[in-house]
């Protein structure tokens, strides 16, 4: 993996990540042309960068790690492993307010300095990820506790895209 240079983004080639929090959509590029988008659902509390605020941070980023390859769509994950479990609405039952991360999770890692790495604004450190949720939750409006979620099967699309090193985008 390679870590993206502030300086070359964003690339002329090669694909990154979009994440428009005002629209509430996911794009991904490749260069100069958008390809693909998707509906998302970034944080309730809005965007910002602190540590504990529920937001979800602005600027460069980049996948650090991919987690989840060969998992069942609806693998439940805590602290970044399957459980064992597959998210099942009798399980939601069970645990009602479990704040669901599935399927996939593309952790994010910041770029900038003191926007979004180091100190109270590091975006890895605040376990900032895309990853999958419950099919009852909407997309398209603001939901999250400061990840961005998205459904499965566009997760399992952006997923085969987007290996450690690519960069993500966000903005509002």
């Amino acid at each position: 993996m390679r870590t993206p240079r502030l300086e070359a983004l964003p690339p002329r080639d090669g694909c990154w990540l979009e994440v428009d929090v005002g629209r509430q959509c996911l794009v991904q590029w490749q260069g100069e042309q958008p390809q693909m988008e998707w509906q998302i659902s970034t944080a309730l509390a809005g965007t910002g960068q602190r540590e504990g605020s529920g937001c979800t941070p602005l600027g460069w980023h980049y996948v650090r790690a991919a987690i989840g390859a060969g998992q069942p769509a609806g693998t439940v994950f805590r602290g970044r492993r399957p459980t064992g479990e597959v998210y099942s609405a009798a399980l939601a039952d069970a645990h009602p307010g479990r704040d669901w991360i599935l399927t996939r999770i593309l952790w994010l890692c910041g770029l900038e300095r003191d926007v979004n790495r180091g100190g109270d604004v590091d975006s890895q450190r605040r376990y900032i990820y895309l990853h999958g949720t419950p099919p009852d939750q909407p997309m398209g409006v603001p939901r999250s506790h400061g990840c961005i979620r998205m459904r499965d099967e566009a997760l399992l699309e952006v997923f085969a895209l987007a290996l450690p090193g690519t960069p993500v985008w966000l903005h509002d």
